[in-house]
């Protein structure tokens, strides 16, 4: 589904990522662990074109390095940004309908499907984005991610400051997301939801990939843990 090799990228003269290669195969999540500013947001933002990369990024076979962001999601790669980026003068509802693909065009997602699964986004609908609290922003940014029914999903920190029961829904919706057949990359600091709901786990230090395996295989090495992660 996703294949990045030798991918490097750069703010300005600053050389963030060094080179790194992984996949995503469709219908698997797959997490980028890491403490903070190894690099991993940076990551997934090259992906989506939004920094400057060299390297080759091919999403269903077909090379996307170098095309502009509006064009990689019309592809079907769906982004949801660590800063949760609504519009909040916007209501709920309009915000989820902006995320539509084509008005009238069914795909794995309805609106029902985001009221199902998140009935506060339902009881708000009508409430402007910018006034709802910010674990409904996030949920919000998800959903409107979701509607335009892509078939791989980046998503940057979803748990961030989220209560512990939103956490759990979150977890949630990541799984379900998968049993949907859609791929997952996920940035998580939450190593236990990571090591949950993803079936393979990628570790990275300082731009470049230190540890590449299944959660278990992570559990057994506790010096990839001590040294590259927060436990």
């Amino acid at each position: 589904m996703l294949e990045v090799n030798d991918l490097h990228a750069y703010y300005g003269k600053s050389h963030i990522i060094q080179g790194i290669s992984f996949s995503v195969a469709e219908g698997e999540i797959v997490s980028l662990l890491g403490r903070n500013g190894v690099g991993r947001s940076t990551t997934i933002k090259a992906i989506m074109g939004e920094v400057e990369h060299t390297g080759s990024i091919k999403f269903k076979e077909e090379e996307i390095s170098g095309l502009p962001p509006h064009e990689i999601a019309h592809r079907g790669l769906g982004y949801v940004p660590e800063n949760r980026d609504i519009f909040p003068t916007m209501t709920t509802l309009q915000n989820l309908l902006l995320g539509e693909k084509k008005k009238g065009r069914t795909g794995r997602w309805s609106l029902e499907d985001m009221y199902t699964m998140f009935p506060n986004l339902g009881e708000r609908s009508h409430v402007l984005g910018g006034m709802i609290s910010g674990g409904e922003q996030q949920m919000l940014t998800i959903c409107r991610t979701l509607m335009g029914d892509p078939d791989l999903i980046m998503i940057d920190e979803p748990t961030e400051g989220l209560a512990p029961k939103l956490v759990e829904q979150v977890a949630n919706l990541l799984k379900e997301i998968a049993n949907r057949g859609l791929s997952i990359l996920l940035i998580e600091q939450k190593l236990a939801i990571a090591m949950e709901i993803s079936k393979r786990v990628i570790v990275m230090g300082h731009g470049q990939l230190v540890f590449e395996g299944t959660p278990d295989e992570l559990r057994a090495d506790n010096k990839i843990r001590q040294e590259w992660l927060e436990v």
